[in-house]
């Protein structure tokens, strides 16, 4: 059965960064491309990034050379590093892999 735990998020000032992980209980972790979304309130879930299996990456250009997102196979987690956070980018954070999502973790950004 897969599972996806996140953590990492948390109540921080514009500007500061932080690391969100995602680890996942499942076979064929470096198989399947990961992704990391998130969901503001009142907005639809929307991409933020996404690592595929051959480590091919991809970002939403609201994000671009503020987060980057990475992968350790041998550790079956995948990582949301975030610099230079904003209040727009206040959200919940979740990632999802092989077709489920984690529970989601809370980013809070004060202006």
């Amino acid at each position: 059965q897969v599972q996806l735990v996140e953590s990492g998020g948390g109540l921080v000032q514009g500007g500061d960064s932080l690391r969100l992980s995602c680890t996942a209980s499942g076979r064929g972790f470096s198989t399947y491309a990961i992704g990391w979304f998130r969901q503001a309130p009142g907005k639809e879930r929307e991409l933020v990034a996404t690592i595929g299996g051959g480590d091919g990456i991809r970002y939403a250009d609201s994000v671009k050379g503020r987060f980057t997102i990475s992968r350790e196979n041998a550790k079956s987690t995948a990582y949301l590093q975030m610099t230079n956070l904003q209040p727009e980018d206040t959200a919940v954070y979740y990632c999802r892999w092989r077709g489920v999502w984690g529970q989601g973790t809370q980013v809070t950004v004060l202006s």
